[in-house]
């Protein structure tokens, strides 16, 4: 192993030797330049302080730099020889930063007329390290101002500016706020939708369907009327809407009902009778028939407001039978409320009930009397016809707070166009002088048409014409 050390020390400093003298004495022109040899260090060596020219022309310590005499700048003669490993640099205390071109551009030469560093002879090709200078000396790759010189983003042409993104939150939100109005600049309130009461005496209006949930119970006949857990009864939710159920005041129209009955009767009109009808125009339905709901239903939809219209015992009962399960003054109590329950359970949708027949039935209070309590219980009117002029209803309605009224003109008494438009004058005078008045008629295609005729001339006399239900609280307040 020392013998393989001496033997690479000895090949080294041979190398050397020679390098050095080919460096210093091979002849070449004493003007031209010489090249510089410097041998790099090992890895773990700091570099060695700047070497100066000896004085005998050898330097053999490692990490030296040996240098020949200052030469005139001229061509420089071709590069030695150099053993491996050996790179052709200057000394690192003889190179400087050469002056960098005015005019950037990447991979530009500098000008013609740039000097050399001092100490360091021209080469035909510079080494790389000395071509690139410090990272902190770099000129800017682009000729660009700095960022403290750039015009600001509003100063930029319109077209560059980006347009800003719409609010999609605001734009969501359009529909709710047109849907709701806000008071304007004012302080006006919104305008809101006419109320279904405010138009129901003017137009048409669909009534809400039946039968709601909450107002009907359930029993072995079929679906009962009840009032609500909240309070509300069929009287009320099954009405057709009216603003006129108050009494009339002073400036304001009188108010004028009518019920056309007769439908869903033995012998009854047709299901088309009806057409034509105005729409305020309250219809009563018996409690015998075929798809009587489905009936009801159609005349609701057509804004007309419903009563049941049940049988009641006569005076010259059974010659005049009213139908089956008439309510009888030879019955007990419980049974004519069986009865009653079962006529009530034919349909749902009415506000009320009113009498079919009943001279004697209704003369008798203690049978009518239970009646009456069973309609108050279930939140139901009580309209008489008026046919009976010894009937009890208006006195135990009294008693019992339930609400009732009776008719006040027979229009269909006598079934003729003259007999018709007198009865129908004789209820518009009594609706001027009372505040409020309710009429009868039949259900036949001649008094319906006479009745669609008479109330388009009503509002030009100062009446309006109103639901059953309507004339019925409006005559309870006078």
């Amino acid at each position: 192993m020392k013998a393989l050390a001496v033997a690479a020390g000895i090949v080294f400093w041979t190398l050397v030797l020679g390098i050095t003298w080919l460096a210093l004495f091979s002849g070449a022109d004493p003007e031209e330049p010489v090249a510089v040899l410097q041998i790099e260090p090992a890895p773990e060596v700091p570099p060695p302080e700047a070497a100066k020219p000896p004085s005998d022309g050898m330097v053999f310590p490692p990490g030296f730099a040996i240098t020949g005499p200052a030469a005139p700048q001229e061509t420089p003669a071709a590069p030695p020889m150099l053993p491996p490993g050996a790179t052709l640099t200057p000394a690192p205390d003889e190179i400087g930063v050469p002056d960098l071109p005015e005019t950037p551009g990447d991979g530009a030469p500098p000008a013609a007329d740039a000097a050399p560093p001092a100490g360091m002879p021209p080469t035909a090709d510079m080494p790389p390290a000395a071509e690139m200078p410090p990272a902190s000396e770099a000129p800017p790759a682009m000729d660009m101002p700095p960022a403290a010189e750039m015009p600001p983003a509003a100063d930029a042409p319109p077209e560059a500016v980006a347009p800003p993104m719409p609010d999609r939150r605001s734009e969501a939100s359009e529909p709710e706020q047109s849907a709701t109005a806000t008071p304007d600049a004012a302080g006006s309130q919104p305008a809101t939708p006419a109320s279904t009461e405010a138009q129901a005496d003017t137009g048409t209006v669909t009534l809400i369907p039946v039968p709601v949930a909450e107002l009907v119970e359930e029993s072995q006949y079929g679906p009962l009327p009840k009032i609500a857990p909240d309070g509300r009864r069929p009287a009320e939710v099954y009405a057709r809407p009216s603003r006129y159920g108050a009494r009339a005041g002073s400036g304001e129209p009188a108010r004028v009902a009518v019920l056309v009955n007769g439908l869903g009767l033995p012998g009854g009109p047709p299901d088309g009778v009806l057409k034509g009808l105005p729409a305020p125009v309250s219809v009563a339905y018996g409690p015998y028939g075929r798809d009587l709901q489905d009936l009801v239903t159609k005349a609701r939809a057509a804004g007309h407001e419903v009563l049941l219209q049940i049988p009641l015992e006569p005076n010259d009962y059974p010659n005049e039978d009213p139908g089956p399960h008439t309510l009888l003054t030879t019955l007990p109590n419980n049974e004519n409320i069986k009865r009653l329950q079962w006529l009530m359970s034919r349909y749902t949708g009415y506000v009320g009930v009113t009498n079919h027949m009943g001279a004697k039935f209704e003369a008798t209070k203690e049978s009518f009397l239970p009646v009456l309590e069973e309609l108050k219980k279930r939140g139901l009117i009580y309209f008489d016809d008026g046919t009976v002029q010894s009937s009890a209803a208006a006195q135990i309605a009294s008693v019992l707070d339930l609400d009732y009224s009776a008719a006040n003109v027979q229009i269909a008494a006598k079934p003729s166009s003259a007999g018709i438009a007198k009865a129908l004058a004789e209820l518009e005078d009594m609706a001027l002088e009372r505040g409020a008045a309710i009429g009868v008629a039949k259900a036949k295609p001649e008094t319906v048409r006479q009745l669609a005729e008479w109330a388009g001339k009503l509002d030009a006399k100062g009446i309006v014409l109103v639901p059953v239900s309507a004339a019925v609280r409006s005559q309870r307040q006078s």
